[in-house]
């Protein structure tokens, strides 16, 4: 939903990968990289992290929302390939663009103002990450969300184990966050909700109608003002077909070693579980084992900035690793959907191996 004059955004220009602006009380932030389904760059978490500070300051900001141009996507996540051509010697060039990410996302965490996003299209990776940490997340009838990084040799980040290692707040945590975080399946937009990574289902034929609402909230409104909207054009969609597994995936994915995971899902026998494995063993054997580590260790921690420090030791440690590198060769590069990843099967990932990942990176994300 870009930003033009009609709404009296004071926009960038039209080639801006970032359309940063206002209307009416509505702060706005437009990603405008279509082309690469609105992947991120540095330059672009940078415009975002200096909007962010600009409309939190500002009294005449009552909340900002963030979009993405076109229909395909909200964000597609990171630009992997740029991380990919860097290749291990550049390394220092990816962790800092994970720096400055994870602040961002952390920021959105604690944003002072209600932060909306709307979640239309594709929405993946890093695009995750600058819209489900917010307060006020809407799905439509177009979401496809997804963490797939076990099947490109990563895991999910971004605050992503703090996300799937949840649930929704009103049902304890689950465990479709696991299944999510290890299988990297696609989910619509209830399910997202059902997840907990997303609060309403708005139509996307609506989302035009529902940003003037914003933009005629006054200065002083509040979250619950902005929910209200929101609740104007929201409606209940169909329970998701992830919601109507949840029982099995709480049986299969309860376990804290992959191999017992496995084994669940071998005794379950259905044809869900079948699926399952058969999505199972095209990942990284490696990045299965880390993913679920990483997710129960967030569990269990008091603060998103915490969860993010760690993934960032681990993303540093795949970053100089063989993992990453060849799930990004075989799904964008060479496109032939073979990964060889070494170690092979899972027995074959030791404790020894994984414990590389979890080393202190050579400089903190938060001081």
């Amino acid at each position: 939903m870009p930003l033009t004059d009609n709404n009296q955004a004071d926009a960038q220009a039209r080639d801006a990968h970032v359309q940063i602006g206002r209307s009416g009380t509505l702060g706005r932030i437009h990603l405008n990289r279509p082309k690469a389904l609105n992947s991120l760059t540095l330059d672009m978490v940078r415009l975002i992290a200096g909007a962010l500070d600009s409309f939190e300051d500002d009294a005449q900001v009552a909340a900002v929302l963030i979009t993405g141009e076109g229909e395909r996507a909200f964000c597609a996540g990171g630009d992997i390939r740029a991380l990919y051509d860097g290749g291990p010697e550049n390394s220092a060039a990816g962790r800092q663009f994970w720096r400055e990410e994870y602040v961002v996302n952390a920021h959105i965490k604690r944003y002072g103002k209600p932060y909306i996003a709307f979640m239309d299209g594709i929405v993946m990776g890093g695009g995750v990450g600058v819209s489900a940490h917010g307060s006020h997340r809407i799905v439509t009838d177009r979401t496809r969300l997804a963490m797939p990084e076990t099947g490109i040799g990563f895991f999910p980040d971004i605050g992503g184990t703090w996300l799937l290692s949840r649930g929704r707040a009103d049902a304890g945590t689950r465990e479709i966050g696991t299944y999510l975080a290890l299988t990297g399946e696609q989910i619509n937009g209830a399910d997202a909700i059902h997840a907990g990574l997303a609060d309403y289902l708005v139509p996307a034929a609506r989302l035009a109608a529902l940003v003037e609402s914003l933009s005629a909230l006054p200065a002083t409104a509040d979250a619950e003002a902005v929910a209200q909207a929101i609740r104007m054009l929201a409606t209940a969609g169909e329970p998701g077909p992830v919601e109507r597994h949840e029982t099995e995936i709480d049986a299969a994915f309860a376990f804290d070693a992959v191999e017992e995971i496995v084994a669940a899902l071998v005794a379950s026998g259905s044809e869900f579980a079948r699926k399952t494995l058969a999505t199972l063993q095209t990942r990284s054997p490696t990045s299965l084992k880390l993913t679920l580590k990483l997710l129960r260790l967030a569990r269990n921690d008091a603060s998103l900035e915490q969860t993010l420090e760690r993934e960032y030791a681990a993303g540093a440690a795949v970053l100089a690793g063989h993992e990453f590198y060849e799930g990004v060769r075989a799904a964008i590069v060479d496109k032939d959907r073979n990964p060889r990843w070494n170690p092979p099967t899972l027995d074959a990932v030791s404790d020894s191996g994984l414990a590389q990942y979890f080393v202190p990176a050579p400089e903190r994300v938060f001081s």
